[in-house]
């Protein structure tokens, strides 16, 4: 299975400490030798890397393990081939445009039998159900806010689109693991079939050590009181922090460092903060937090 990270904070943050354990696993403490990538969303724009090599003998992973690229949105991936072929065009994260916006996904599992009607503007470039799924999803979202984008000016905000996100993935999800991270680089979306773990860092933040290699750093000297940090990966990349997994079905939203939305799914739903069912009419969610708190101009890093 592939291995996902992502990253969603209030500040501008460098993620090289936590991309340095994470490229580890593509070959040298892990099998994920397919290739690899890496998106920042920068402003209004969004960079995005891809390798078909081992992350851990790549020059452009060692570059970017160093060069510390600020983003408050990052979406990285380590690619154990599945389905399709050992290429460019399939290493995530991929990327497509919707409503002016830059979109990006990565998924790790295995879709048996999906083989969705794409009769919209997206199609997939390599050969993976990764990246059917990421076209659909897209596709299907596009369809439900159609009518409303002939009157806005602006995209769907993560209020919106959170419950549809979490219905088109338990549909998808109904052909076989499908862990993702989504992201249009103004909010982070997750979705958990089998393994997906959350780390929020905040004040007063710890020494960090990585798993995957003999490496620390002192958070509490490159972070202020205010900076809100989450952290999301297939593995816990680090020891001696709280890694809360996530339940199989759930999908959680993530918007300036906080979780703001949630929902589980309705055979293992317990205590949601929202709640979205296929083939139930859309609902206003319930939503918890709030996407306006101060924007801050200090780096960070994780």
């Amino acid at each position: 299975m592939c291995q996902l990270l992502g990253m969603n904070c209030n500040s501008d943050a460098a993620i090289t400490f936590s991309f340095t354990g994470f490229a580890a696993r593509g070959g040298r403490t892990a099998e994920h030798i397919d290739g690899w990538g890496m998106a920042f969303y920068e402003r209004s724009g969004c960079r995005v890397f891809h390798d078909d090599q081992p992350a851990s003998e790549s020059p452009l992973a060692e570059f970017l393990s160093r060069y510390p690229i600020k983003s408050r949105i990052v979406i990285a991936h380590l690619r154990r081939a599945t389905q399709g072929s050992v290429s460019l065009s399939n290493c995530h994260p991929f990327q497509r445009e919707w409503l002016g916006q830059t979109w990006v996904f990565a998924n790790n599992g295995d879709l048996k039998d999906f083989q969705p009607m794409l009769d919209g503007p997206y199609r997939p470039v390599g050969s993976t159900d990764s990246e059917r799924a990421f076209c659909w999803l897209l596709q299907e979202l596009r369809k439900r806010f159609a009518d409303r984008d002939l009157e806005r000016d602006q995209p769907p905000s993560w209020r919106e689109l959170a419950p549809h996100v979490a219905q088109l993935s338990e549909v998808i999800a109904r052909h076989g693991n499908f862990n993702f991270l989504l992201t249009n680089g103004a909010a982070l979306y997750t979705h958990c079939s089998s393994r997906l773990q959350v780390l929020q860092r905040r004040h007063p933040f710890p020494m960090a050590r990585l798993v995957d290699c003999d490496m620390s750093l002192d958070l509490s000297a490159m972070n202020g009181a205010d900076d809100r940090i989450v952290l999301v990966a297939t593995d816990p990349l680090t020891a001696d922090e709280a890694w809360q997994p996530l339940t199989t079905g759930e999908c959680r939203v993530f918007v300036d460092g906080e979780e703001v939305w949630r929902d589980v799914n309705p055979v293992t739903r317990a205590f949601p903060i929202a709640t979205a069912t296929v083939g139930r009419p859309w609902q206003k969610p319930r939503w918890a937090g709030s996407s306006a708190w101060p924007m801050l101009l200090r780096d960070i890093a994780v």
